[in-house]
């Protein structure tokens, strides 16, 4: 089947309505969601062996059903029922059924016979009884009833039905739907080509780690941070470097990103200031939607195109760059592979810190569950404080209208891996 290339991104696909200034951060990622759709390649078909973490591009049914047909649930002794209450004593035929080897004859009424867990129920049997609630005797076998019909039995397609939807397009294949997958006969999946996101740094305060570094320079902690990201998230990562603050450098390096990936994201540069190269060059360039978002930490958040090639800026501080990226970059990301937008599961915790918060914006705080089952916050919230996110392990949201936490409060916390890999309960 040959690969189907999506249309270019629209010019004003992250505009907002007119005489919006800050945004909401629902607001935003509803406008981002409804703006974005898949820039990657479609029906690629590949082995179901190697559909692992990939994208559906179309809609899977099961080849057979599954089980393809009635079987044992246990090892026992099978026989037609129901039975009634009282001792039961039944002539056992010979032979017996096992997974992979039918019971060749058909099982008279009043008789019994042998089989194993998995095996296909023979004909004249449909219902068993468990090994351990027999006595054997040679040729019989005694037990008490009552048994209802078809206890400790499998009916055929009581998981998968020949024919009927497993998985529609956009579900982003885990181990367990492999198997599924398998034992619906299913060998073969169209997916999505792999999204390949490009990661740049910008600004020329920053070296690379091992280079020597004076006091007014830091080292690139974003790079390393999204390009390992983007990996863990299931996506092509691809290493756009760092570059000085200059208009040249950064049109090159947008240039190089365009023709290599399907999606880049910038550190830096994506406010209004002087050196914020990446807004200008986009906006006098290319197309820009620069986004101003009621949003702690973060705020910032430049979305473009360039040479057709979708352009998400993050601020430059690390700790906004990591949320912004978790809170709109990842299911963003999700939306262009050819996935669907999926929101984290938050869980309602209980308080074990103090927070006064102005109104009219939202706010994350790095986070950590403490032994007594509360949640606790990081003493500071100083967006460059990276320590803060290796210390966490998940984000309080404080909602736009909240003001003030106290200790014993219910707040809601979201684990680090909720935002990575969101539950698919809610996917097609």
């Amino acid at each position: 089947m040959p690969e189907i290339k999506p249309p270019p991104l629209r010019n004003d696909c992250f505009a907002l309505p007119p005489g919006v200034d800050w945004t909401p951060v629902d607001e935003a990622k509803a406008l981002l969601k409804n703006a974005l759709s898949a820039v990657v390649s479609s029906g690629i078909r590949i082995p179901v062996d190697d559909g692992f973490d990939r994208i559906l591009s179309s809609n899977v049914d099961a080849i057979r059903s599954n089980p393809s047909g009635s079987n044992s649930a246990v090892d026992g002794f099978g026989f037609a029922g129901p039975i009634p209450e009282g001792p039961q004593v039944m002539k056992l035929c010979e032979g017996r059924a096992a997974a992979g080897v039918p019971f060749p004859g058909r099982v008279q009424s009043g008789q019994a016979v042998r089989i194993l867990t998995g095996a296909i129920l023979p004909d004249g049997v449909d219902t068993v009884v468990l090994e351990e609630d027999c006595t054997i005797e040679s040729d019989r076998i005694a037990f008490n009833g009552p048994l209802k019909q078809w206890s400790n039995t499998r009916e055929a397609g009581e998981d998968v039905i020949a024919g009927a939807s497993i998985f529609k397009a956009g579900r982003r294949l885990t181990s367990t739907d492999l198997s599924l997958l398998a034992s619906a006969g299913v060998d073969q999946v169209d997916v999505y080509s792999r999204l390949r996101v490009g990661v740049l740094s910008t600004g020329d305060e920053l070296r690379l780690p091992g280079q020597s570094a004076e006091y007014w320079q830091i080292y690139d902690a974003n790079r390393l941070m999204l390009l390992s990201m983007v990996r863990d998230l299931g996506f092509e990562a691809v290493d756009l470097g760092l570059v000085e603050d200059s208009r040249d450098t950064v049109r090159e390096a947008l240039n190089t990103g365009a023709e290599a990936c399907d999606l880049i994201i910038t550190s830096g540069g994506a406010s209004a200031g002087d050196e914020d190269h990446i807004s200008a060059i986009l906006k006098a360039e290319g197309q820009l939607t620069s986004w101003r978002i009621a949003l702690k930490p973060g705020r910032p958040l430049a979305l473009g195109v360039w040479n057709e090639t979708a352009v998400i800026g993050l601020p430059g501080n690390p700790v906004a760059a990591w949320v912004c990226t978790m809170v709109f970059g990842r299911p963003a990301m999700e939306v262009l592979a050819g996935g669907v937008w999926r929101e984290p599961r938050g869980y309602e915790v209980v308080s074990d810190f103090t927070k006064k918060k102005r109104r009219g914006r939202s706010e994350y705080l790095r986070a950590r569950l403490n032994q007594r089952g509360r949640v606790e916050v990081f003493p500071s919230e100083g967006s460059g404080r990276i320590s803060s996110v290796s210390w966490s392990d998940g984000l309080v949201e404080i909602g736009f209208e909240e003001e003030m936490i106290e200790p014993g409060s219910a707040v809601r916390y979201v684990p680090y891996a909720e935002f990575l890999r969101p539950s698919q309960s809610t996917d097609p």
